[in-house]
Parts: structure tokens; sequence; C-alpha cells
């Protein structure tokens, strides 16, 4: 990968994601935040430091009350240990007693499968569960979270070997866009 062939892909997918689809997550942030719900935002790998990082975002420029299970260790590993791995988003989140008033946002490269990220997949279906706002950036084909989400901001580079570096970058790219509109 070369500097210029990997903007190229960043451009590429930025292009491929409309004004109206970055205009409806905004919407869908706000009505959470005129409610008064949470926003939980749940990845792995790469997506679940960018979650930490959103939160912090979310917290100080967004003024909407944001968090993610992925930052509390201790949590994660007891529910990994008395659950499993699998189960253990899903089941912080029902700790954390999501409400319908409430949204979870996934960032993933590959949006959760039968076989990738179930803890993701479960998360979700539990969000959907309870009636939750299910938001989502990913990329590949969208996976189960383009699938389940009620607004998805979904992006793939024709290049194999892009899609991670340019999933996970985007992701910053568009929560930085999203928070400044809140």
């Amino acid at each position: 990968m070369n500097y210029k062939d990997y903007l190229k892909a960043v451009e590429e997918c930025i292009a491929q994601v409309s004004e109206e689809t970055i205009n409806n997550f905004v919407d869908a942030l706000r009505d959470v935040k005129n409610k008064g719900g949470r926003v939980f935002f749940l990845g792995v790998g790469g997506s679940a430091a960018n979650c930490s990082h959103a939160v912090n975002d979310f917290r100080k420029i967004g003024k909407i009350d944001a968090l993610t299970p992925l930052d509390n260790v201790s949590e994660l590993t007891a529910y990994t240990n008395d659950v499993s791995f699998e189960d253990a988003l899903e089941a912080s989140l029902r700790t954390s007693n999501l409400k319908q008033k409430d949204a979870i946002v996934v960032f993933s490269v590959g949006g959760g499968s039968e076989t990738t990220s179930k803890n993701i997949v479960k998360a979700i279906d539990y969000a959907d569960c309870v009636e939750a706002t299910i938001l989502g950036i990913v990329s590949r084909d969208g996976g189960y979270t383009k699938k389940m989400a009620n607004v998805c901001i979904h992006f793939c580079p024709t290049d194999e070997k892009m899609i991670t570096p340019v999933a996970e970058s985007l992701q910053a790219v568009f929560w930085h866009y999203v928070v400044n509109k809140l």
C-alpha cells in the first residue's frame, strides 16, 4: 500500500456514502439526545479503540451520554469468564438497562456475521429486542449491522488490502463529522 493508493481508496469510499445517509445518522442521534437517551459504542479490534475515542467526543463535544463496555476491562473480562466473549457485549447492555430511548453505534470492518464478531450480532439482537436505535459505520458487505441498523453508513474499497485500514480510518472521519452536527 502506498500513500496515494490509500488516499484514493479513502476518497472512493467517502463517495459511496450519500449525504442523506449522513443526515439520517445525525437525525437519529439528535433524537436519542433529545429523549435523554444514551449511546453505547460497540466494536472489536481496532474498532474497539475507536469506540473509546468516540465516547470522549460524544460526551464532550456532542453533550450526549455516551459509553462503551469496552473501556471497563474488568467488567468485560468478567462477562467473558462468566458467560462468554460472544455474550459479553449483550450482557453489558443488559446490566446497563439499555432502553428504547437509547442507541447502539457499531463500528465494524465487516458488520458481524454467523462466523465473525458474534458478540456484535448478539448485542444488535438485544438492542432490537428492546427497540433501541441501531446505527452502524461498517465496510465489506455491511454484515449483520447493515441488515439490522436503522441507519448504516456503509462503504467498501475495491482493493481488499485497503478494507481494514480504510474502514477504521473512516469510522473516525464520519463520527467526527456527526458529533459536530449534534
